[in-house]
């Protein structure tokens, strides 16, 4: 069984995924002018404008929900295994894969605004819908929705409950089972109440939480600071062989860093944009944009963080490609959070075990929410009215929660490779679709750039710019065109009487 798990992970994450994702991300970087670069100030602005409404969330809430999906167990755990398999180099890659992520966490985010739908009074989208909407392929649109909900209830869950649970058992001696239970009572406390709940609660916990670590790392990484500069010269000497010690393993590093930055940032992977489809904004690109920054703070900020701590401190060991341990820093220990811990107690004795459980735990469980808001948001795709549409979707959702107790005590390995396959299947998925639907991402952000040139606030008519199967759109615009007129009427003055 294992065999056979190994070898469907390296089907999926094999040299055309890297290509994919990489050259992908470089197109719409090209052809929408370095959104992600430009556009910085813009991200900044549409997380604090604008509330939300009785069928969206707020876009800060939207864009928390999404945070909370791609800040988790990959910033810590999966650094780690990164450096671990790919050596120093691999943290290069993975910061190319975050700046050219962020252009594709813009598009799809964007066409996850145009084609949202309306279901049970809130905003629902993502690539299941735009692939139908925008391709005219409901079929694709399935496929997406169902490898979606394999990986949100069963694989995704495991590695995120693993690293809590194994964290918490090393720092405070918890049995990984009780753990486990306890994780799951919480997700079902707040994912069955609704998207509201989870946009509540990923709103408040993930930017501090963020916060915190990010500041806790400096202070980790300001006391190692005369190792700084050589740590970075490492790093890209590393990342294209030019380091004699991993000369022979160009391939792994790239492999390494392209992969666990995807799975750390989601970017590709469409799942951030099924939470900048539950926003009420005015304009797509806004929203999109408010995504792409989410990519710089997930692997920019803190993967890049984690990363220098394990490296300036020296708290790693790298294999290579026949499995020889070519550094050895921590003898028997094994990847994961432990390189992190170790970090920690290099300059804070004691202190690393329970700061990492605690990161571990705020950071995975509102991964967790945003996966039980991505499964409702798929089964809503498939079942669309459907009159047992609500209780199917409790039904995943307390499966999510089962997936959690198992997962908290499986081989580490074991949920890497369930992971690695989930994220594998649907990243391929959403990466063609947005290919070809690359024509019309550009229109949406064209007519962004245009009114905002005009020195407009961008509103968004689709039918001005070709954009069919927006009905959401259609009708808020049909809404807005009657306010107006209303305006019109009321303002106009009334003929005095002649007597």
């Amino acid at each position: 069984m294992d065999k056979i798990i190994t070898r469907i992970v390296e089907l999926l994450w094999s040299t055309p995924m890297l290509y994919l994702v990489l050259l992908v991300g470089l197109y719409f970087t090209i052809r929408l002018a370095f959104p992600q670069v430009l556009r910085v100030g813009d991200m900044v602005r549409q997380l604090v404008r604008g509330g939300d409404s009785a069928h969206g969330v707020s876009s800060f809430e939207s864009f928390a929900m999404a945070l909370g999906g791609r800040v988790g167990v990959g910033n810590i755990a999966g650094v780690a295994t990164a450096i671990h398999f790919g050596g120093p180099g691999a943290v290069f890659w993975m910061w190319i894969t975050g700046i050219l992520g962020a252009a594709i966490a813009v598009v799809e985010s964007s066409l996850a605004q145009t084609y949202k739908e309306e279901v049970d009074g809130e905003y629902r989208g993502g690539p299941a819908f735009y692939i139908e909407k925008g391709l005219n392929a409901r079929w694709f649109g399935m496929l997406y929705a169902i490898a979606a909900i394999f990986a949100f209830t069963v694989t995704g869950p495991s590695i995120q409950a693993f690293n809590i649970a194994s964290t918490a058992r090393v720092a405070f001696s918890f049995d990984p089972r009780i753990t486990g239970v306890v994780v799951a009572i919480l997700f079902c406390a707040v994912v069955l109440g609704g998207m509201k709940r989870i946009g509540r609660v990923c709103g408040l916990v993930v930017p501090f939480m963020a916060v915190t670590y990010i500041l806790v790392a400096l202070v980790i990484v300001g006391l190692h600071a005369d190792q700084v500069p050589a740590m970075f010269g490492l790093i890209f000497r590393s990342a294209f062989g030019g380091e004699a010690l991993y000369g022979g393993m160009l391939g792994a590093v790239i492999m390494w860093g392209v992969k666990r930055a995807v799975y750390s940032s989601e970017a590709g992977t469409g799942t951030g944009a099924q939470a900048s489809a539950a926003a009420e904004v005015s304009h797509p690109v806004k929203q999109g944009l408010a995504q792409g920054f989410s990519i710089y703070v997930d692997t920019l900020f803190v993967c890049t963080m984690t990363a220098l701590m394990i490296l300036a401190s020296n708290t790693y060991n790298v294999v290579g490609p026949d499995e020889t341990l070519l550094v050895e820093n921590l003898p028997g220990v094994k990847p994961g959070p432990a390189y992190t811990q170790a970090a920690f107690d290099s300059v804070m004795t004691g202190f690393g075990p329970a700061f990492i459980a605690v990161a571990m735990f705020f950071f995975a469980f509102t991964s967790l929410l945003s996966f039980g808001f991505y499964a409702d948001t798929n089964l809503s795709y498939l079942l669309r009215g459907h009159r047992h549409q609500h209780k199917v979707i409790v039904g995943f959702q307390l499966l999510l929660a089962a997936s959690i107790i198992l997962g908290s005590y499986r081989s580490s390995k074991f949920a890497w490779a369930l992971a690695d396959i989930g994220v594998g299947i649907y990243t391929w998925i959403n990466l063609i679709a947005l290919v070809f639907l690359a024509k019309k991402a550009y229109a949406i952000y064209n007519d962004y750039e245009v009114q905002r040139k005009a020195g407009n606030d961008p509103v968004f008519d689709p039918r001005a710019i070709g954009i069919e199967n927006a009905p959401v759109w259609e009708a808020i615009n049909a809404r807005r065109r009657t306010a107006e007129r209303d305006v019109i009427t009321d303002e106009t003055p009334t003929a005095p009487t002649v007597r």
